[in-house]
């Protein structure tokens, strides 16, 4: 049975680039929130819809178009202007795992693959 038919629930980094992707998405009529923006769900409402949803529920594969070796830029976020190798790409959870410099030495950082651009 359908919990919330026609509704899509999103988990994203909310900035510039992905609202504009999320808004120009085919398909896409609205959000639910006031004026212009969304309002983000709490991880105790995430938690009960996804209760409610079961094993059922379809997941999303990300795709991300980077591979072990590409040279990225972080864009934002906590290593924002940082640049370095991409060592591994965890799509299932949307994220990579590159090389920066933290202090002087190099170091293995995990971030969201919308935090990061290949240069």
């Amino acid at each position: 049975r359908k919990v919330f038919p026609s509704y899509v629930l999103v988990e994203m980094i909310l900035d510039d680039q992905s609202w504009y992707v999320v808004r120009h998405t085919p398909g896409v009529t609205g959000f639910v929130g006031a004026g212009s923006s969304p309002i983000p769900l709490s991880e105790r409402e995430v938690s009960e819809i996804m209760s409610k949803i079961g094993k059922d529920h379809v997941k999303a594969k990300v795709e991300i178009d980077l591979k072990p070796g590409d040279v990225i830029r972080v864009k934002s976020g906590p290593f924002e202007g940082q640049v370095g190798p991409v060592v591994e790409v965890l799509e299932e959870k949307g994220k990579v795992k590159f090389s920066a410099t933290v202090f002087g030495r190099d170091t293995l950082v995990e971030a969201d693959h919308t935090e990061l651009e290949k240069i």
